[in-house]
């Protein structure tokens, strides 16, 4: 199994998150990919390269235009502000507001993020751009044939919405992975979201769409980030309508449980006949994870790696979330071992 990568990823190194009411150092850091790099090839997955450049035009077709566009000159517009800080929102468009797009830095932040936790730093665009072109280059890799490939993505993806960032995430890899698997020929794909968190982003680009399948394990967004999407009733929309699926899940969540929300899951992206399946790898949902509340264990990624390889269908994995212990490397390689038999 191929492993795309990028050292660009470093250029994301922000040193501020807002947490329990005070800045802290971030949960999402470069530590992490050095991480799950060293433990993937460890594992034997050593047929690691760079990405190919790509540029914007799948983006667009899954991101608003002005979004990706504000993306690229935040930090410019902050420093330009004379702040001294990182950028972080402070002020949002919240119920029965003014649907106008404010033009100061401060007011643009507030309109297109979705969690105050993630500060925009210099470097951010770049690194971000650089991980969607890891997704692309893996996607493309699956597209010509191979049955599975590892997008290592740094910042992950999954919460950045049609026209928004937050937790972590600012151009959404998996969703731009799926359109490019529909670009190159695919009728109907699937984006499986394994991770702790939501796919809140992921959901919001294709809940109105009916030519990708999206289905969520996740924390039960009652009492887990990102608390606004992610519950059961939450099905699709128009042409989407039927194409979302979202098991929300308890504290204490154990692999058994767990693992039959996978199963119809897999059962549900079958009907549908995706021809390929976008993994959402979030390893967040191990037991001695900081900031979740699932109790999966280290071989437990094996078997799901196995169950999502049993579709038969190709897998693309992109790397979404995971913090703070080492294990997040093993988890990951893990999973790719059971996908990759």
């Amino acid at each position: 199994m191929r492993v795309i990568f990028s050292e660009d990823h470093k250029l994301r190194n922000a040193r501020s998150e807002l947490f329990g009411g005070e800045l802290v150092p971030p949960f999402e850091a470069p530590f992490r990919a050095e991480w799950i790099l060293a433990a993937v090839r460890e594992a034997g997955f050593t047929d690691v390269s760079a990405p190919e450049r790509h540029g914007l035009e799948t983006a667009l077709k899954v991101h608003d235009a002005g979004y990706l566009s504000f993306l690229e000159k935040a930090w410019g517009l902050w420093e330009a502000a004379g702040y001294r800080g990182e950028a972080i929102a402070t002020s949002f468009p919240v119920r029965r507001t003014s649907p106008r797009i404010p033009t100061q830095i401060d007011g643009l932040l507030g309109y297109y993020c979705n969690a105050s936790e993630t500060a925009i730093s210099p470097g951010t665009w770049e690194a971000a751009v650089s991980s969607m072109q890891v997704a692309l280059t893996a996607a493309d890799i699956v597209a010509d044939g191979a049955k599975a490939a590892f997008a290592l993505c740094r910042p992950p993806g999954h919460h950045a919405g049609i026209d928004s960032f937050g937790g972590y995430c600012f151009i959404n890899n998996a969703a731009v992975a799926a359109q490019r698997f529909l670009d190159r020929g695919a009728r109907k794909v699937a984006v499986l979201d394994v991770d702790f968190h939501h796919g809140n982003g992921t959901q919001d680009i294709f809940y109105e769409r009916g030519d990708v399948y999206f289905a969520s394990l996740h924390g039960d967004p009652a009492e887990a980030f990102p608390h606004f999407l992610g519950y059961a009733e939450e099905t699709g929309k128009g042409a989407g309508e039927g194409t979302t699926r979202n098991y929300p899940m308890p504290p204490g969540t154990p692999y058994s449980v767990w693992e039959a929300a996978l199963v119809d899951a897999l059962r549900r992206i079958a009907a549908f006949g995706a021809e390929a399946i976008v993994l959402s790898l979030g390893v967040d949902t191990f037991e001695k994870d900081p900031i979740s509340f699932f109790k999966l264990t280290s071989p437990d990624y094996v078997t799901m790696g196995k169950a999502v390889a049993a579709s038969g269908v190709p897998v693309l994995t992109v790397m979404e979330g995971g913090y703070g212990v080492e294990e997040i490397g093993l988890n990951v390689a893990n999973t790719l071992k059971g996908i990759a038999g």
